[in-house]
């Protein structure tokens, strides 16, 4: 893509502090989610050695049985809401305005209020262990355990409130997503143009959509339950625990491909240009995407199989269950079939990538399994179940949004990561993966239950607990060595061209990184692979920016209407006079985003 000179671009933003926390720029907004998810990724990790150094030993004494639910309860929380999930919107802020040659979301303010709400959200649930204890019943808190009679003080409410305010970022953002992609495309680039992250990124938009109401409406009725005595929940005033579970698996098992599909997305963008080919079967995994994001809303109860239901239903989620396979096997020998008689780069990215099809497939495996209600029966609440989700999460997620690290980091700060830190942290990783999860399989069919603090010796749990905890700490190096690998880069000099790798899409076509208006011209697409094309089919003359291009000015109401969000959150937790005066900040903060000057 023929770089051309823009006549001139209207902006107001200085590489300030300040201009970081007002701006709008859909890069920048990248950044920061990167940047912060990163660090509750961290930790997260911590989290987990803590977790995997108490169980390391039986009869282990480093921390009560309270402390350790609080810490698995709010790992899972953690790596799900404010790790994975925003390194991936991360990812998605970033690159999808360049993949799709606009030059930013559609709404660049709520783009950053989804930002600061996310923030907001983050630090309440973090904040918790030291303002009267972290949620301590899962990340699933089952019902009636979450009633104030077995959860008294003020754990639970921590919970509720904080995922109300990370529940309304991701609505904004994914609203905003899908406008983006739909309403922004640069001429030529129709649907089946698009790449294949950028339609990851739209069906989990829309899993979202759908999703996050859900979980919103069983969040409040808990709220209520809790603080103003109605009896959603409570089996011996009438409510249904049950009920609970219906609606959080609703929108939990939707969550996983929440978590899982833009990684997938990944290695349909990295194995390409790796393998210097087209995408084997683009429609199929475009239609496989799709497929998996409809059905991931039809096998919630597979995670009720021992709740006492009916034949029926029992059939009907295993076989919905086994049905969602499919979609995920044709993109698995979709990527083979990418890399078959391609000319394979072996860099980091690579490593990366090929590893999410081998560890994902073993989660897939062990996670078809429980379409089975045998099966699941005797594995439910098992270690067996632990080690399917990180394999899945790990094994899957992270190793794909790793390799969009090495992939993109040269985009992003025009700087290489280092290869050879690179593969020894890509080998630390996967050997601890492997060392730490794979061990959970026969501890589970050996009988370990999930979320026990401690263990006597003679269960038969010594040795497999002992190689899992060792494994842990070989992953946290290898993660340590990846951080390092950031750090060291981001203080070398720039050293990477505008398209190091020759891909085929369009992020490439622009400069490292990239200018703050994306391209100097609207780019016109001729084909899928844009830039192989242009490359392949040069055309005579590089078009021309005509008239100056327009950047939406920072605006600091984002972070007001946060103050107001946080207020009312703050409000809920100790009283509610606190909320009169969030509702006034929102009100104040919206009035005046609404009459502010755009231009």
């Amino acid at each position: 893509m023929a770089q051309v000179q823009a006549a001139g671009v209207l902006s107001t933003e200085q590489s300030t502090i300040w201009s970081w926390m007002t701006t709008v720029d859909h890069k920048r907004i990248g950044i920061m989610y990167l940047a912060t998810a990163l660090t509750f990724f961290l930790v997260g990790g911590v989290e987990a050695l803590m977790i995997r150094t108490q169980l390391a030993v039986p009869n282990g004494n480093v921390m009560d049985a309270d402390l350790y639910n609080q810490l698995f309860t709010t790992h899972a929380l953690t790596m799900i809401f404010l790790a994975i999930m925003p390194l991936t919107v991360g990812l998605m802020n970033y690159f999808i305005p360049l993949h799709i040659g606009a030059r930013d979301v559609a709404f660049p303010r709520l783009n950053s209020l989804s930002y600061w709400i996310y923030l907001t959200g983050g630090l309440m649930l973090t904040s918790s262990f030291f303002l009267g204890g972290a949620p301590n019943g899962g990340w699933f808190n089952y019902a009636p355990l979450s009633a104030n009679e077995f959860s008294a003080g003020s754990a639970i409410d921590f919970y509720v409130i904080s995922l109300l305010i990370l529940g309304t970022s991701s609505l904004i953002g994914a609203m905003n997503f899908i406008i983006t992609i739909i309403n922004m495309r640069a001429p030529g680039m129709s649907m089946m143009r698009l790449p294949v992250f950028t339609w990851s990124a739209l069906c989990v938009s829309f899993l979202l959509l759908l999703s996050l109401p859900v979980l919103t409406v069983a969040l409040i009725q808990l709220y209520f339950d809790r603080n103003f005595d109605t009896n959603f929940y409570l089996p011996t005033e009438g409510g249904d625990p049950l009920l609970w579970q219906h609606i959080f698996w609703i929108f939990g098992h939707p969550e996983v491909y929440i978590l899982v599909l833009p990684s997938m997305g990944i290695l349909s963008e990295v194995l390409p240009a790796m393998c210097r080919k087209p995408i084997f079967g683009y429609a199929a995994i475009v239609f496989s995407t799709i497929a998996i994001a409809v059905l991931g809303f039809g096998v919630w109860s597979h995670h009720m199989f021992t709740t006492g239901m009916g034949t029926v239903p029992q059939m009907v989620f295993s076989a919905s269950t086994m049905t969602i396979g499919i979609p995920t096997g044709i993109k698995i020998f979709n990527w083979l079939g990418t890399m078959y008689g391609g000319s394979i780069r072996f860099t980091t990215a690579t490593y990366y990538s090929v590893a999410f099809i081998a560890l994902f497939t073993i989660g897939g495996i062990s996670g078809v399994m429980h379409a089975s209600p045998g099966v699941d029966s005797q594995q439910q609440d098992s270690y067996f179940v632990v080690a399917h989700i990180h394999y899945v999460l790990f094994g899957g997620s992270m190793m794909g949004l790793f390799s969009a690290a090495y992939y993109w980091f040269p985009k992003m700060s025009g700087r290489f990561l280092s290869e050879r830190i690179g593969k020894v942290s890509f080998w630390f990783m996967f050997v601890g993966i492997n060392l730490t999860f794979f061990p959970m399989h026969f501890l589970g069919l050996s009988g370990m239950p999930r979320r026990i603090y401690t263990y006597d010796s003679g269960m038969g749990w010594d040795t497999w607990n002992l190689v899992a905890s060792i494994g842990s700490y070989i992953l946290g190096f290898g993660v340590l060595l990846f951080v390092v690998n950031v750090v060291r880069a981001l203080r070398g000099p720039m050293n990477a061209p505008d398209n190091p790798w020759d891909a085929p899409s369009l992020e490439w076509g622009t400069s490292s990184p990239p200018p703050a208006h994306n391209f100097d011209v609207t780019p016109v697409v001729r084909s899928r692979d844009p830039l192989w094309y242009e490359r392949d089919n040069p055309r005579d003359e590089a078009p021309v920016a005509r008239g100056p291009i327009h950047l939406p000015p920072p605006s600091y109401f984002p972070l007001i209407v946060t103050l107001g969000i946080l207020g009312i959150g703050v409000g809920f937790l100790s009283h509610l006079a606190l909320t009169g005066v969030g509702i006034a900040v929102l009100i104040y903060g919206i009035w005046g985003w609404a009459v502010e000057p755009t231009d």
